[in-house]
């Protein structure tokens, strides 16, 4: 027969406990214990009674628990997290990957953002992304907001990784600043049908507004083409005319703040030709030309002129002065009974003109007649007696080495020579050789022997006279 419990439950009977919020279930195989202040059942032979109701069922003694498996861990959390830029609506951001990213590998990173002050945090995106930079758009400006990065895995997302104080969305102001290059800081000069293409650098954040003039006039679209970029505007002009030359203002404003520069552009040609050429003056070899600066100086100064000549006969012209400064020069060194044209070249920083002035009129070196008077020379008295200037002088020579002996004389007429040896006239003998030459007389002795030795006289004959000089000569 079946016992009752000791206790009644019937007189007070336990309340029925509430139903639990479904996180709160124990997990499969697991029982809570029984209510202390309820008895145990007790058991029959026939098997376990089941409970009265509102009472928690008994725990099973037969189901063990399974072990659970070791849960992959997730990644760490993001590292270096700094803010990089702020802009008026938004903000960028860098990070470094994390220390641990788990076995699956990274999937991502998420990044969320809230208001400072509440701890609703929003995802800025959708899918994760492996990127370690990140531009968070469309903020309001003047707000504080929070920033975290997350690190996703297939194990899990990692703890946040949170920027320690809040970001004000404001504008950071650079102030505007063009950054004229050196060519342009001087005229910039270009010929006419050139293009020009400029490209002008400038900074400023936020971009800044770009405003081109000519003469505090806006462009001429048809004529000037502007491209602004972000941190440079370019200047282009397809064909350049001399019409584009003038003073350009380029203005790069943000608010009340601005920078200005001048471009200072000059379009030139070739001058025309110089006017009003005329031929001054004739006399000699030389002439005189005279002429005034062209009318078009081609939008540049006139370096100077350049002055050519023709001769009839020929035909040609040649260059007779270059770089001539002022507005006349003088020619010389013609030729004497030529007729000569000339013309005249204005010059540039382009070049030389197209065209050249020439003379009207044309000029003729005419050919002088001069009468050739000699010069009346008075006679004068050249008769002189000859006169020894340099004696004859004793010498000593060796048997065998023929010698010389030397003297000058002069006189007028030239004298006659005679040399003697002992006083004794030395007439046509193969061993002797005189000579006289410009006044000096010369006797050459061939290979002397003892016999030789002796006096020798030098004696000079003329109309007017006679001199004579002696020397000694040994054979040894």
């Amino acid at each position: 027969p079946k016992k009752e419990p000791a206790a009644a439950p019937k007189e007070e009977p336990a309340p029925a406990p509430e139903e639990p919020p479904a996180a709160e279930h124990p997990p499969p195989g697991e029982q809570p214990p029984a209510p202390a202040d309820q008895p145990a059942p007790v058991p029959t032979a026939e098997g376990t009674p089941a409970p009265e109701e509102g009472s928690p069922a008994p725990p099973a003694e037969a189901q063990v628990p399974a072990p659970e498996k070791p849960k992959a861990e997730p990644p760490s959390s993001p590292l270096a997290l700094a803010v990089e830029e702020v802009s008026e609506n938004s903000i960028t951001l860098t990070w470094k990957a994390p220390e641990q990213t788990g076995k699956s590998g990274l999937e991502g990173y998420l990044v969320e953002i809230c208001k400072d002050g509440s701890a609703d945090w929003k995802a800025v995106n959708q899918e994760p992304f492996l990127n370690t930079r990140y531009k968070i758009q469309n903020l309001s400006s003047g707000e504080k907001v929070q920033v975290r990065v997350k690190a996703v895995s297939t194990s899990g997302t990692s703890v946040p990784a949170t920027l320690e104080q809040p970001v004000l969305i404001r504008e950071i102001v650079q102030l505007p600043k063009i950054r004229m290059p050196r060519h342009l800081r001087q005229t910039y000069i270009r010929r006419v049908g050139d293009a020009v293409n400029l490209m002008i650098p400038f900074q400023g954040k936020p971009q800044p507004e770009v405003i081109w003039s000519k003469g505090q006039q806006p462009l001429d679209s048809s004529r000037v083409n502007i491209r602004n970029a972000e941190k440079d505007t370019i200047f282009y002009i397809r064909s350049a005319q001399r019409s584009d030359s003038g003073t350009y203002e380029l203005t790069v404003r943000i608010g009340a703040a601005e920078d200005k520069a001048i471009l200072d552009i000059r379009v030139i040609e070739p001058p025309g030709p110089p006017e009003n050429l005329k031929l001054v003056d004739v006399w000699g070899f030389n002439v005189a030309l005279e002429w005034s600066p062209p009318a078009d100086n081609g939008n540049s100064d006139i370096k100077g002129y350049i002055v050519q000549k023709s001769d009839k006969k020929s035909g040609k012209w040649f260059t007779a002065l270059e770089h001539c400064t002022r507005p006349s020069c003088t020619i010389s060194d013609l030729i004497i009974g030529n007729t000569y044209s000339f013309r005249v070249f204005a010059e540039n920083a382009c070049g030389l003109s197209e065209k050249a002035a020439v003379t009207s009129g044309v000029a003729h070196i005419q050919k002088t007649k001069t009468t050739y008077q000699p010069e009346k020379i008075p006679q004068r008295d050249m008769m002189e007696p000859p006169k020894f200037t340099q004696p004859l002088t004793d010498r000593t020579t060796t048997r065998g080495y023929s010698t010389h002996l030397f003297c000058s004389v002069r006189g007028f007429p030239q004298p006659k020579i005679i040399w003697m040896k002992n006083q004794m006239e030395i007439r046509e003998d193969p061993k002797y050789i005189a000579m006289i030459e410009q006044g000096v007389c010369s006797l050459e002795i061939r290979k002397p022997s003892p016999f030789d030795g002796g006096i020798y006289t030098c004696k000079a004959v003329n109309p007017l006279g006679e001199a004579s000089v002696d020397c000694k000569l040994d054979v040894k």
